[in-house]
């Protein structure tokens, strides 16, 4: 595979792709591993599938990814979602390099070179993930990286996991305190869980979710959860042990420069705490996510908000009725990710749970105009449109009913 191809010759092949699928391009699954906690097994692969030795075990999925995955070990491409073609392998990020205009529309291009600006996912731990934060923008860039607001969606119908609550924030007194000393014995000796005790376990209940901008820390729990975030893989692990197991301390520092490791020790990643928004006494009102109605479109079905409060990304959840057709038209440039249920979408096959069948990125031309939904199945056809930056900048405020 080809990690620097000819773009001429890639934006002629995107534009023949975009020809033959009606403005839609059809994208394989892009599997990552992890190394710090074993997986929930809910990805739908074979069970020898998941542990891929020396680098883990395949615990997430990235959807419609131009990110690659910045793992300690790993292939050159892990993360970055591929296009369904017969020909040589096309990466969705060397796509829209070539072709920004013709998959995101002139003047969003123009706008936006950074290019998609979002990152979807699954993540599927068996344990909850250990308490971490993610660096705000501009400490973020002393290490040429962007930073990382995120939110949840627990999906539905699948097994919750062993532990289905997430850590989030701090206590109001340690933010009211000198919070900076309240945490840093936790991670000088960094041997322990307790570090968890400063913060509050929230249910994770599917269906809804949670927007949790950078800079606070949080540790989620076990349901499999549809995370929509910046496109960005930047953190600061502060919990030492989980799962049984110490965590190697290179991930404290893992987006910390060199000399500031050595001038600050454990005291730099504390700066990247937003410690006003984790002491929030109603964080939880704050940031809950509630799914919100979108619009009304056809008695077959109902489209509701589940990612939104930010400009930085947004969602939707499409639910279409066995026999049910809906027309749809959005801003821009959007990624399909087809939960449950069977039919197609802007022309399309799809089917959840089917890897291959599951996933589209429809370019602006075609989201721009009206196409249509249909569930050819006999069950509900539930499916996620996900869009970057400023697509829809209307969206709700976050918290209990949107405001």
């Amino acid at each position: 595979m080809s990690l620097a191809p000819d773009l001429d010759e890639v934006r002629d092949r995107v534009e023949d792709l975009l020809g033959d699928g009606g403005g839609v391009l059809r994208l394989e699954p892009a599997f990552v591993a992890r190394d710090f906690l074993p997986p929930g097994r809910r990805l739908g692969l074979a069970e020898e599938a998941y542990d891929v030795g020396e680098r883990g075990f395949i615990c997430e999925r990235w959807l419609a990814s131009t990110t690659r995955a910045d793992n300690r070990v790993g292939p050159e491409d892990e993360g970055l979602s591929a296009v369904t073609t017969d020909e040589e392998s096309l990466l969705l990020r060397d796509a829209v390099a070539a072709a920004p205009d013709l998959v995101m529309g002139s003047a969003y291009a123009a706008a936006h070179p950074e290019g998609l600006g979002r990152l979807a996912k699954l993540f599927d731990y068996s344990y909850r993930l250990p308490y971490h934060v993610h660096p705000p923008q501009e400490l973020a860039s002393l290490v040429g990286a962007r930073g990382k607001d995120e939110a949840y969606h627990f999906l539905p119908g699948v097994d919750m996991g062993a532990h289905p609550e997430s850590f989030l924030g701090v206590h109001p007194w340690v933010a009211r305190g000198d919070s900076s000393e309240v945490l840093l014995p936790y991670l000088v000796d960094w041997d322990s869980d307790l570090v968890l005790r400063h913060s509050r376990a929230e249910l994770q209940v599917a269906g809804e979710g949670f927007l949790i901008p950078s800079g606070v820390l949080h540790a989620p729990g076990t349901a499999l959860t549809l995370e929509l975030q910046e496109d960005s893989d930047v953190l600061s692990m502060f919990q030492a042990l989980n799962a049984g197991r110490i965590i190697s301390k290179d991930l404290l520092f893992k987006d910390v420069r060199p000399q500031d490791r050595r001038e600050h020790g454990e005291r730099f990643p504390l700066g990247f705490v937003d410690w006003s928004a984790n002491g929030d006494p109603f964080f939880y009102e704050n940031h809950h996510l509630s799914p919100l109605p979108a619009s009304t479109r056809h008695a077959s079905a109902s489209e509701t908000w589940v990612f939104y409060g930010t400009p930085k990304f947004s969602g939707k959840r499409l639910v279409v009725e066995p026999g049910g057709t809906v027309e749809v038209t959005e801003p821009g440039v959007y990624s399909v990710f087809v939960w449950s249920g069977s039919g197609t979408f802007a022309g399309h096959e799809v089917r959840g749970g089917q890897a291959g069948l599951d996933e589209l990125l429809v370019s602006h031309e075609t989201a721009t105009r009206p196409h249509r939904v249909v569930n050819t199945g006999r069950e509900d056809l539930m499916a996620f449109s996900l869009f970057g930056p400023d697509l829809h900048p209307a969206v709700p405020a976050a918290g209990v009913g949107g405001g």
